[in-house]
């Protein structure tokens, strides 16, 4: 049975596509926003700077996430895929950044982008190391990295603050999940589908009523601003290179498990060439950021979400997101107002969002087979996965290198599960490149009808 509302090369009326564009703007521009601001506030940066590796970081975005959505050439996966800067190459650009500043970051993330580059090539080889058991448990552990985000988003802040958890903020947390429930489960074609942006237009009005919206960084935005290309100048410290060399290396292990995710949801068979093009597309496009001015770019998880919540699975959608995102870029005083959206209300919709992703990875470890050695395989995989995504300070002592490659939970599950499929005996590794899979799509909320 189909679920899609849209399949991926359907394209939307316009009214819709804006508004299912914004959807996933929504859902991404926080995290693209908040690399070079974490990045920039670490190094004690100028206003100024920071101000300039947003707009790079924004600007840049658009550019790759249209590029991997409607594709050039071998670049490309031509799915519904945004791409943003990304937290896993946080630590690496700050020790980086302490030592050599932002053209040492740059300079790193742009020799460093050659082994994705490289690795592109060999994604058939890859994918063999990635049978359904095996995606399953990264699809289900992206979903369980996801929500503690959500959380702090709707608690009012990361961290213990002083107004975290406050009433006010769970509140509207709460009244936006229920909104977003209510649109989905009962709305009809439009209504449902963009379901996620409708129910947070709503929160922010009741914000605005409430008093819970800053403007000041709305005033304090330029309306037009050019990202100027090697603003930073660049240097290429061996260090820095092969510490972002190591970050690439999990991010591409990173973006095979999403990639896998977003095929799941847009009911597309994941062939070993497909995610070639894919991560061709994420080496290529980090090399341009870099050049741009801004921290790499990778895959977003948390657009898998959206997709499988709506049921809008089009690349032409997302494709407008990206020009929506390099607008942003040119225009910092758009960005400046989606910046203005409260916390709660980004959290009461993300919880829906990457939930969904949950139930998309639990409905698919339901059709792998049910053994023993399957049993031990997600059961270690998704503990360890939890075990430093919740106690991150778990690998304080351990070397950097250490470190680097387990900080994430996402990258921690994958790695783990792929050396149990090799190691644990009596079941060879499953899917070849050239195989159907029977690869069950995601739950999908029901009452979807199309526009």
């Amino acid at each position: 049975m189909n679920n899609l509302l849209y399949k991926v090369d359907d394209r939307p009326p316009l009214v819709t596509t804006v508004l299912l564009a914004a959807q996933h703007m929504l859902a991404a521009l926080g995290g693209i926003i908040a690399v070079p601001l974490v990045v920039g506030a670490v190094l004690k940066l100028p206003a100024d700077q920071i101000v300039a590796l947003v707009n790079a970081a924004l600007l840049g975005s658009g550019i790759v996430t249209f590029i991997q959505c409607k594709g050039a050439g071998p670049v490309g996966i031509r799915l519904p895929c945004v791409m943003g800067t990304s937290f896993a190459f946080v630590g690496a650009a700050i020790s980086i950044g302490l030592e050599h500043g932002v053209p040492g970051i740059l300079g790193s993330s742009l020799a460093g982008s050659v082994v994705m580059i490289l690795g592109s090539f060999f994604m058939p080889q890859i994918r063999k190391l990635f049978p359904h058991q095996v995606t399953a448990v990264v699809v289900t552990m992206i979903g369980l990295s996801l929500v503690p985000v959500a959380v702090d988003w709707a608690a009012g802040g990361k961290g213990a603050g002083p107004h975290y958890g406050d009433p006010i903020n769970l509140g509207i947390a709460l009244f936006v999940l229920a909104t977003v429930i209510a649109l989905v489960q009962f709305g009809k074609g439009i209504i449902s589908a963009a379901a996620v942006v409708i129910g947070m237009i709503i929160g922010y009005c009741v914000c605005l009523g409430l008093g819970l919206v800053d403007f000041s960084a709305v005033q304090k935005a330029a309306v037009f601003a050019v990202p100027q290309p090697l603003y930073f100048g660049m240097t290429f410290p061996v260090s820095g290179i092969l510490a972002m060399a190591v970050a690439y290396i999990v991010t591409m292990v990173e973006t095979t498990g999403t990639f896998m995710a977003l095929g799941s949801a847009t009911q597309t068979k994941m062939r070993g060439k497909l995610l070639s093009r894919g991560v061709l597309c994420d080496g290529v496009g980090s090399a341009f950021v870099s050049v741009l001015g801004a921290p790499p770019v990778s895959t977003f998880a948390q657009n898998v979400g959206v997709i499988s919540l709506t049921g809008v699975a089009s690349r032409h959608v997302v494709a407008l997101t990206g020009v929506l995102l390099a607008a942003a870029g040119l225009f910092p005083v758009l960005g400046a107002i989606v910046v203005t959206i409260p916390q709660p209300v980004l959290g009461g919709a993300g919880l829906m969002m990457f939930a969904m992703i949950i139930a998309a990875g639990v409905q698919m470890l339901s059709h792998v087979e049910h053994d023993k050695r399957t049993g031990l395989l997600i059961a270690v995989s998704v503990g360890c996965g939890l075990a430093v995504s919740v106690r991150p300070e778990l690998l304080s002592k351990l070397p950097a290198f250490v470190h680097e490659v387990f900080g994430s939970g996402i990258s921690t599950a994958a790695i783990v599960a792929v050396v149990l499929n090799l190691v644990l005996p009596d079941r060879p590794v499953e899917a070849h490149d050239d195989e159907e899979e029977d690869v069950p799509q995601p739950m999908l909320v029901k009452n979807m009808e199309a526009a």
